[in-house]
């Protein structure tokens, strides 16, 4: 009784949070979780593959990719396309896609799942695939450490699960000696990868069996890379998928040999790719199947798109806060740049899951990179926009070059006559809709 009332309640309140004009993502699952059953989701007849990835970045674009694939040969796969990873989104996307006897209707649940999450969702018997996709300092105000990151992690996992890791992770890569159905995927050397760590705040770097100091034959980004231990006891290698001869320039790698296409040219696209091509070998797709859905149907990502103001070009850039590495990536990739650019930088919220001004992680990230010639202007933006200068000033930026924007009804006006070149936003999710409807705004105006 419990099960069909909940699944009838959620699409109830579903349906009418979207006829007051409310998205109705998230809730539907509150009201069955706290007033009905906290453990339905333990109920439901799912389908063969349950499919769940997670880690502290790049699950999102790893869920969409392997989402296209899936569709693209021949499979019905429902996931969390709005992005929400956490037990009520979950619980709510789950309840509307399953019948009122709580048989879900698809032949695929693909969900990105919140790390500290993970174990809420599913039970261990419930995962069949599980994708690790990285583990990094993240959210520190809710996460602590990476270890209770991890924990939660392990604790999801099921004997029978088949895990999809990525070995260039060193505590990612411990999963092998824990559990038997493991995949391991990483990526070759490439031309922009370096010897020495370029941050100082470097996780994993001692061997998790003998704590000696690994050795690190490359790194790629963060303590992200090719490493073994002195003794011997712990390797990244040998991987099962490996991405070799990564051109980003020209949006291409190598994967046991066949060209595969890159939707972005930046080194979380060979990642996410990798991934997604690793697991849906996994359920057993055929490479050339794999292949003409990634090179022929291209997949449009959602995230990174390029706008246009007047003839300028905006390259919008998402940041995760409190994640050094997330925006590490953005700003590396805004520095290789080479023509004349400016920036913009901010966000209102430090965390979309709950509340915090802890700003702490703003000097783990190097914003040393945009010491650059070619920026002209740095724009910041949004309720901690004079933190984010403060961290500017810091990172030994000309302060003549940063602007503060205090009423975003002008970002505009001003991006267009006080900065010059290519604009690249670097700003979390809460401003990035915020800035593409003004673009839009702006471009209809000058349309009409």
């Amino acid at each position: 009784m419990r099960l069909f009332l909940s699944v009838f309640v959620c699409k109830l309140v579903t349906k009418l949070c979207r006829l007051l004009g409310k998205k109705g993502g998230v809730f539907p699952g509150l009201i069955v979780h706290d007033y009905i059953d906290k453990h339905v989701l333990t109920k439901i007849k799912y389908p063969k593959y349950v499919i769940a990835v997670t880690g502290s970045s790049g699950k999102g674009s790893t869920t969409e990719l392997i989402a296209h694939i899936l569709r693209d040969n021949g499979l019905d796969v429902c996931y969390n396309e709005d992005d929400s990873n956490g037990i009520l989104a979950a619980m709510t996307l789950i309840l509307n896609n399953s019948t009122l006897s709580g048989k879900f209707k698809h032949d695929v649940l693909l969900l990105e799942c919140d790390e500290r999450h993970l174990k809420l969702i599913f039970e261990k018997k419930q995962m069949t695939h599980l994708v690790i996709t990285n583990i990094t300092r993240d959210q520190p105000g809710r996460n602590g450490t990476y270890e209770v990151v991890f924990k939660d992690i392990v604790e999801a996992i099921g004997n029978d699960t088949q895990l999809v890791i990525n070995a260039d992770d060193v505590k990612v890569n411990t999963l092998r000696d824990q559990f038997k159905n493991v995949v391991t995927y990483g990526v070759a050397k490439m031309p922009d990868s370096y010897k020495k760590p370029r941050l100082n705040c470097v996780d994993f770097q001692y061997c998790p069996k003998c704590h000696r100091k690994l050795n690190y034959n490359y790194y790629h980004y963060g303590h992200i890379g090719n490493y073994e231990c002195p003794n011997h006891d712990f390797s990244r290698n040998p991987v099962d998928y490996e991405a070799r001869k990564v051109n980003l320039k020209e949006h291409t790698m190598q994967i046991n040999g066949h060209d595969v296409y890159l939707n972005k040219d930046v080194i979380y696209a060979v990642y996410y790719t990798l991934a997604a091509y690793a697991l849906v070998r996994c359920l057993g797709f055929k490479e050339e199947d794999i292949l003409k859905s990634i090179n022929e149907h291209k997949m449009i990502t959602r995230r990174g798109k390029t706008y246009k103001l007047g003839k300028r070009n905006v390259i919008m850039l998402e940041s995760k806060n409190e994640n050094n590495l997330s925006y590490y990536q953005s700003l590396k990739y805004i520095k290789d740049s080479q023509e004349a650019k400016s920036v913009v930088l901010g966000f209102d919220n430090v965390s979309r899951r709950y509340k915090s001004i802890d700003l702490s992680w703003l000097y783990d990230v190097d914003f040393e990179l945009l010491d650059e010639p070619s920026i002209d202007k740095i724009i910041c933006i949004g309720r901690f926009r004079y933190d984010v200068a403060t961290r500017l000033s810091y990172a030994g930026i000309d302060r003549n070059k940063i602007i503060l924007v205090d009423d975003l009804d002008k970002i505009i006006d001003i991006i267009k006559t006080k900065s010059k070149g290519t604009i690249y936003t670097m700003v979390c999710f809460d401003m990035t809709e915020l800035l593409t409807k003004k673009i839009e705004e702006e471009n209809d105006n000058e349309n009409n």
